[in-house]
């Protein structure tokens, strides 16, 4: 199952077409303006239109990527509660579209080091998933590459977070290609991928995975620097997309290119290049 993160300029469900346009299975979107912290309710009738193109198109498991201003691990209170609040609104907003995967960065410790920022974070969840009662969205933390002071740059790291969620059936992962290759996990060759996917099952368990990131990498294994490529283009390569689009176990799961936007020498769509390379992996 495949899809992009597409923009949601001009309307919702304009997303969604371009989504269609381009034959994915499924889309990622923003539900407001991710620089901005507040934004105005959703319009009804933007709601509902978003719905109908879903349905008509069928796509189920549609995935919302949460504001990059957002730190749960944030040590600074006022800064904590308005990480909180902005999330519980980002909560709702996928509530009433229906969208049931919300990815978010699990956030910056900012030098309080590692377990502070892990306890911030574990009790944001906690007050997220009292304060919204529906139920009906699953938060997935998104591995980083491990800059400066982010957290979830090592699956023990989420592991930790999730283990300290009292409401454990509403938290999941996102893997980021890019960003574990960057935090240091050799995905580089079919049999190295191989051996990151058992760890990450051990660690924290493929059940969890409810969402994937497909990002090739401009840098270098291990480098703690996120910057996404196009697919078979950096660091990762190729080796590493065949395995995953070919592994059983994840193919009902959302795998989602977040490669540069643009189009070819030859004028085609980047995404639809990206996908293509994807789909000849998955029909072998």
């Amino acid at each position: 199952m495949f899809g992009s993160h597409l923009s949601i300029a001009g309307g919702l469900q304009n997303a969604l077409l371009e989504a269609e346009r381009l034959t994915f299975e499924t889309v990622q979107v923003f539900t407001k303006n991710q620089q901005q912290w507040s934004a105005k309710p959703l319009d009804s009738a933007a709601v509902k239109e978003f719905r109908r193109h879903a349905e008509r198109l069928g796509f189920e498991k549609i995935v919302a990527h949460a504001s990059y201003l957002i730190n749960l691990a944030s040590p600074v209170p006022a800064a904590w509660h308005k990480s909180v609040h902005s999330f519980l609104d980002e909560m709702r907003r996928c509530s009433e579209l229906r969208i049931p995967y919300l990815v978010v960065h699990p956030g910056s410790h900012v030098g309080v080091g590692e377990s502070a920022g892990i306890e911030k974070i574990i009790a944001a969840l906690n007050q997220l998933f009292e304060s919204d009662e529906s139920g009906g969205v699953t938060v997935c933390l998104e591995t980083t590459a491990g800059q400066g002071t982010s957290l979830g740059h090592t699956f023990e790291q989420l592991a930790t977070m999730i283990d300290g969620v009292k409401q454990k059936q509403r938290v999941a992962v996102c893997v980021d290609t890019c960003h574990i290759l960057a935090a240091g996990y050799d995905i580089t060759t079919s049999e190295s991928t191989r051996k990151v996917l058992e760890e990450l099952d051990r660690v924290v368990g493929l059940e969890l995975v409810k969402v994937w990131h497909f990002n090739d990498s401009k840098k270098a294994l291990g480098s703690r620097v996120d910057r996404h490529e196009h697919i078979g283009r950096g660091e990762v390569g190729l080796e590493a997309f065949g395995v995953l689009c070919g592994d059983p176990r994840l193919r009902d799961v959302p795998k989602i290119l977040e490669t540069p936007k643009g189009k070819t020498d030859e004028g085609e769509d980047w995404d639809a290049v990206n996908l293509a390379v994807l789909r000849s992996f998955a029909e072998r």
